[in-house]
């Protein structure tokens, strides 16, 4: 293993770093049992690892072990985030390392923040979070937004889950100064779902986010850019009923009091529930996309190093 700064490497992550190979951060939350159910979140770490690597890149797992902040974890440590339940946000990192936290799944945020830390361009996650419905009585917002604009980092998603109120999202998002563009499309991706008839600026390849990345950089701006993918069209939830069974999975959270951190695992438990487990495969195919997506970026970054 290898230190830069308060980030240990995996020695895989460390030889890439030091032979400028293509590199895609991932989160550990969406696999731990706080994102997806055993044994899915296993079957969507191998398959998110195995599309970058395939694709010609290396993945890099960020997480909190043993009160290390973590780019990249061996295979023999897959099993400490799989069976995690504790999320790890970007407040949360600065404690979890001072107490030497045993194990911590990272969210979109506090990956953004170690990819940062490495100098690591490109993340993928499914889904960011953002402005939640009822949030001027509430104020809840995701930290996600927050990070987005203070990392220079390319987020690659599957826009934001489709719970949230999109709109007030993509506003927070402009108030930030984040650009986010669409991945060929101008329409943003709502998770499962490939539209949420918000439109966004189209990009039609890798090259594309690079030059506006690297106009960021010469303005010296400090904010990341969100990259948009909209789910494979053959496993996209049916628009019209799955429009309706998010609405009702905010009814009952909103019945069963449940707030903050709490309602995203909410929700996706009970649109998993009532999908009959639809929704699961799902997210499996638009996680494997976004990775797809990475590496692409991943490639380019390192063809103009």
């Amino acid at each position: 293993m290898v230190h830069a700064g308060k980030v240990r490497f995996s020695e895989e992550v460390a030889d890439a770093i030091s032979d400028r190979l293509p590199i895609v951060a991932l989160e550990s939350t969406v696999f731990s049992t706080l994102g997806l159910p055993q044994p899915a979140n296993s079957d969507a770490l191998e398959r998110c690892i195995s599309t970058i690597h395939d694709n010609g890149a290396v993945a890099a797992i960020t997480a909190v072990l043993d009160g290390e902040a973590r780019l990249g974890i061996s295979s023999n440590e897959w099993e400490r985030i799989l069976n995690c339940d504790t999320k790890v946000a970007s407040r949360d990192l600065p404690l979890s390392i001072a107490e030497r936290r045993e194990a911590g799944a990272t969210t979109v945020s506090a990956s953004l923040a170690i990819a940062a830390a490495a100098e690591i361009k490109v993340f993928c996650t499914g889904g960011i979070g953002g402005v939640h419905h009822g949030y001027s009585e509430t104020g809840d917002l995701s930290a996600d937004l927050y990070a987005l604009a203070r990392h220079r980092v390319v987020c690659v998603c599957a826009g934001a889950k489709a719970f949230l109120d999109l709109s007030r999202t993509l506003e927070m998002l402009e108030s930030l100064g984040v650009p986010v563009l669409g991945w060929n499309t101008n329409d943003f991706p709502a998770f499962y779902l490939r539209s949420s008839k918000l439109p966004i600026p189209p990009v039609r390849d890798a090259a594309s986010i690079v030059s506006v990345f690297e106009n960021v950089s010469a303005l010296a701006l400090p904010q990341g850019i969100l990259v948009g993918v909209p789910i494979p069209e053959e496993h996209e939830l049916d628009p019209e009923k799955g429009w309706g069974l998010i609405d009702r999975a905010l009814a009952e959270a909103k019945e069963a009091g449940v707030r903050g951190p709490d309602v995203t695992p909410f929700i996706l438990e009970t649109v998993a529930k009532e999908t009959q487990g639809e929704s699961i495969p799902a997210n499996l195919a638009l996680l494997e996309n976004n990775a797809k997506v990475a590496v692409e970026i991943a490639k380019e970054f390192q063809r103009n190093s």
